[in-house]
Protein backbone atom coordinates (compact mmCIF):
# COMPACT_ATOMS: atom_id res chain seq x y z
CA UNK A 1 0.00 0.00 0.00
CA UNK A 2 1.13 3.54 -0.69
CA UNK A 3 1.56 5.96 2.18
CA UNK A 4 3.22 8.72 0.35
CA UNK A 5 3.13 10.80 -2.66
CA UNK A 6 6.26 13.07 -4.47
CA UNK A 7 5.85 15.91 -6.69
CA UNK A 8 7.80 17.40 -8.78
CA UNK A 9 6.96 20.88 -9.25
CA UNK A 10 7.50 22.78 -12.77
CA UNK A 11 5.76 20.79 -15.64
CA UNK A 12 3.72 18.50 -13.06
CA UNK A 13 1.99 20.98 -10.85
CA UNK A 14 2.69 23.94 -12.08
CA UNK A 15 2.55 25.19 -16.08
CA UNK A 16 5.39 26.82 -16.13
CA UNK A 17 6.88 25.04 -18.86
CA UNK A 18 5.63 26.97 -21.73
CA UNK A 19 6.35 30.00 -19.98
CA UNK A 20 10.03 29.67 -19.51
CA UNK A 21 10.20 28.80 -23.21
CA UNK A 22 8.72 32.45 -24.09
CA UNK A 23 11.05 34.08 -21.83
CA UNK A 24 13.88 31.83 -23.12
CA UNK A 25 13.11 32.45 -26.69
CA UNK A 26 12.70 36.53 -26.36
CA UNK A 27 15.85 36.61 -24.33
CA UNK A 28 18.34 34.68 -26.86
CA UNK A 29 16.41 36.87 -29.85
CA UNK A 30 17.71 39.94 -28.10
CA UNK A 31 20.62 38.46 -28.49
CA UNK A 32 20.44 37.03 -31.89
CA UNK A 33 19.86 33.86 -31.89
CA UNK A 34 16.71 32.79 -33.39
CA UNK A 35 17.51 28.72 -33.00
CA UNK A 36 15.83 28.12 -29.69
CA UNK A 37 13.77 25.40 -30.62
CA UNK A 38 11.42 24.04 -28.27
CA UNK A 39 13.20 20.19 -29.07
CA UNK A 40 16.41 21.75 -27.67
CA UNK A 41 14.52 23.35 -24.32
CA UNK A 42 13.05 19.76 -24.09
CA UNK A 43 16.61 18.87 -23.36
CA UNK A 44 16.56 21.33 -20.30
CA UNK A 45 13.58 19.81 -18.65
CA UNK A 46 14.01 18.06 -15.04
CA UNK A 47 17.46 18.78 -14.90
CA UNK A 48 18.91 21.50 -12.26
CA UNK A 49 21.01 24.77 -12.71
CA UNK A 50 24.18 23.47 -13.89
CA UNK A 51 22.71 20.61 -15.91
CA UNK A 52 20.22 23.37 -17.88
CA UNK A 53 23.13 25.65 -18.18
CA UNK A 54 25.22 22.79 -19.85
CA UNK A 55 22.78 23.04 -21.94
CA UNK A 56 23.13 25.94 -23.42
CA UNK A 57 27.10 26.15 -22.66
CA UNK A 58 27.15 23.10 -25.36
CA UNK A 59 25.02 24.58 -28.10
CA UNK A 60 26.14 28.04 -27.77
CA UNK A 61 29.67 27.64 -26.87
CA UNK A 62 31.71 28.65 -23.95
CA UNK A 63 31.78 32.73 -24.63
CA UNK A 64 27.85 32.25 -24.43
CA UNK A 65 26.65 34.55 -21.42
CA UNK A 66 24.63 32.31 -19.41
CA UNK A 67 24.46 34.32 -16.20
CA UNK A 68 23.17 37.24 -18.38
CA UNK A 69 20.54 34.74 -19.95
CA UNK A 70 19.65 32.98 -16.59
CA UNK A 71 19.40 36.02 -14.76
CA UNK A 72 17.15 37.89 -17.00
CA UNK A 73 14.70 34.69 -18.25
CA UNK A 74 14.25 34.00 -14.38
CA UNK A 75 13.86 37.49 -13.08
CA UNK A 76 10.82 37.62 -16.10
CA UNK A 77 9.29 34.21 -15.04
CA UNK A 78 9.14 35.32 -11.52
CA UNK A 79 7.52 38.09 -12.14
CA UNK A 80 4.89 36.23 -14.32
CA UNK A 81 4.13 33.57 -11.61
CA UNK A 82 3.81 36.36 -8.97
CA UNK A 83 1.20 37.52 -11.34
CA UNK A 84 -0.44 34.34 -12.01
CA UNK A 85 0.68 30.62 -11.11
CA UNK A 86 -1.09 28.22 -13.94
CA UNK A 87 -1.82 25.19 -12.29
CA UNK A 88 -2.32 21.79 -14.48
CA UNK A 89 -5.08 19.80 -14.26
CA UNK A 90 -6.37 17.65 -11.58
CA UNK A 91 -4.08 19.24 -9.33
CA UNK A 92 -6.59 20.57 -6.85
CA UNK A 93 -8.75 17.50 -6.88
CA UNK A 94 -5.96 15.35 -6.27
CA UNK A 95 -4.49 17.23 -3.33
CA UNK A 96 -7.52 17.58 -1.81
CA UNK A 97 -8.27 13.43 -2.14
CA UNK A 98 -4.47 12.56 -1.01
CA UNK A 99 -5.53 15.25 2.15
CA UNK A 100 -8.97 13.58 2.92
CA UNK A 101 -7.23 9.74 2.35
CA UNK A 102 -4.03 10.58 4.65
CA UNK A 103 -0.86 10.17 2.51
CA UNK A 104 2.22 11.85 3.33
CA UNK A 105 3.24 14.42 0.30
CA UNK A 106 6.20 16.52 -0.30
CA UNK A 107 7.49 18.73 -3.00
CA UNK A 108 10.84 17.25 -4.60
CA UNK A 109 11.99 19.65 -7.49
CA UNK A 110 15.02 20.70 -9.45
CA UNK A 111 13.88 24.63 -8.57
CA UNK A 112 15.41 26.60 -5.67
CA UNK A 113 14.52 27.11 -2.80
CA UNK A 114 13.25 31.10 -2.55
CA UNK A 115 11.70 30.49 -5.95
CA UNK A 116 9.59 27.50 -4.71
CA UNK A 117 8.19 28.84 -1.35
CA UNK A 118 6.70 31.43 -3.67
CA UNK A 119 5.14 29.73 -6.24
CA UNK A 120 3.61 27.15 -3.54
CA UNK A 121 2.19 30.52 -1.29
CA UNK A 122 1.40 32.13 -4.74
CA UNK A 123 -0.49 29.41 -5.66
CA UNK A 124 -2.08 28.63 -2.72
CA UNK A 125 -0.59 25.11 -2.34
CA UNK A 126 1.46 25.14 1.02
CA UNK A 127 -1.23 23.31 3.04
CA UNK A 128 -1.19 20.55 1.25
CA UNK A 129 2.08 19.17 1.77
CA UNK A 130 4.23 17.97 4.69
CA UNK A 131 7.35 18.79 3.32
CA UNK A 132 8.87 20.11 0.70
CA UNK A 133 12.80 19.54 -0.75
CA UNK A 134 14.54 21.64 -3.62
CA UNK A 135 17.42 21.14 -6.27
CA UNK A 136 19.83 23.53 -3.74
CA UNK A 137 19.50 21.49 -1.36
CA UNK A 138 20.86 18.22 -2.46
CA UNK A 139 24.47 17.11 -3.88
CA UNK A 140 23.41 15.78 -6.76
CA UNK A 141 20.30 16.78 -9.18
CA UNK A 142 17.60 14.37 -11.27
CA UNK A 143 18.77 12.18 -12.50
CA UNK A 144 20.38 10.77 -9.94
CA UNK A 145 17.33 9.86 -7.28
CA UNK A 146 19.22 11.64 -4.08
CA UNK A 147 16.34 14.10 -3.97
CA UNK A 148 13.94 11.16 -3.99
CA UNK A 149 15.50 9.60 -1.61
CA UNK A 150 16.35 12.29 0.77
CA UNK A 151 12.27 12.97 -0.07
CA UNK A 152 11.10 9.63 1.22
CA UNK A 153 13.89 9.77 4.53
CA UNK A 154 12.01 13.69 5.05
CA UNK A 155 8.71 11.81 5.37
CA UNK A 156 10.06 8.56 7.05
CA UNK A 157 8.71 6.51 4.37
CA UNK A 158 10.03 3.70 2.24
CA UNK A 159 10.81 3.59 -1.54
CA UNK A 160 8.35 1.34 -1.69
CA UNK A 161 5.74 2.65 -0.07
CA UNK A 162 6.20 6.15 -2.32
CA UNK A 163 4.77 6.48 -5.59
CA UNK A 164 6.77 10.12 -7.77
CA UNK A 165 4.73 11.93 -10.08
CA UNK A 166 6.69 13.53 -12.76
CA UNK A 167 6.82 14.96 -16.18
CA UNK A 168 10.32 14.73 -17.41
CA UNK A 169 12.82 12.06 -18.47
CA UNK A 170 15.39 13.25 -15.69
CA UNK A 171 12.85 12.44 -12.93
CA UNK A 172 11.62 9.33 -14.83
CA UNK A 173 15.24 8.01 -14.47
CA UNK A 174 15.83 8.88 -10.87
CA UNK A 175 12.75 7.66 -9.58
CA UNK A 176 13.53 4.51 -11.35
CA UNK A 177 16.91 4.54 -10.15
CA UNK A 178 15.85 4.83 -6.69
CA UNK A 179 13.56 2.17 -6.90
CA UNK A 180 10.50 3.93 -6.46
CA UNK A 181 7.50 3.85 -8.38
CA UNK A 182 6.65 6.48 -10.99
CA UNK A 183 3.64 8.01 -12.76
CA UNK A 184 4.40 10.15 -15.58
CA UNK A 185 1.79 13.32 -16.60
CA UNK A 186 3.50 14.18 -19.65
CA UNK A 187 4.10 17.79 -19.91
CA UNK A 188 6.13 19.09 -23.46
CA UNK A 189 7.71 16.17 -24.17
CA UNK A 190 6.26 12.76 -24.39
CA UNK A 191 8.57 10.21 -22.67
CA UNK A 192 11.20 8.71 -25.30
CA UNK A 193 10.82 4.66 -25.04
CA UNK A 194 13.85 3.96 -22.98
CA UNK A 195 12.12 6.06 -19.85
CA UNK A 196 8.56 4.50 -20.80
CA UNK A 197 9.88 1.12 -19.56
CA UNK A 198 10.68 2.80 -16.58
CA UNK A 199 7.60 4.17 -15.80
CA UNK A 200 4.87 2.09 -13.49
CA UNK A 201 2.11 4.15 -15.71
CA UNK A 202 1.30 7.37 -17.81
CA UNK A 203 -1.70 9.53 -17.33
CA UNK A 204 -3.27 11.72 -19.50
CA UNK A 205 -3.61 14.37 -16.05
CA UNK A 206 -2.88 14.78 -12.22
CA UNK A 207 -6.92 13.73 -11.45
CA UNK A 208 -6.42 9.94 -13.01
CA UNK A 209 -3.51 9.38 -10.25
CA UNK A 210 -6.53 9.26 -7.80
CA UNK A 211 -7.77 6.03 -9.88
CA UNK A 212 -4.11 4.27 -9.47
CA UNK A 213 -4.60 5.06 -5.79
CA UNK A 214 -7.82 3.76 -5.31
CA UNK A 215 -6.36 0.20 -6.32
CA UNK A 216 -3.23 -0.08 -4.75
Amino acid sequence: MKKAVIFDMDGLMIDSERVTYNEYVKKLEQLGHYDFTEELYRNCLGKNKQGICQVFIDHYGEDFPMKEVWDDVHIWIDESLRQHVPKKKGLDELLQYLKSHNYKTIVATSSGRERVDEILKNAQLTQYFDDSICGDEVTHGKPNPEIFLTACHKLGVQPEEVVVLEDSEAGIQAAYDGHIDVICVPDMKYPEEKYVQMITKIVKSLDDVIDYLEVQ
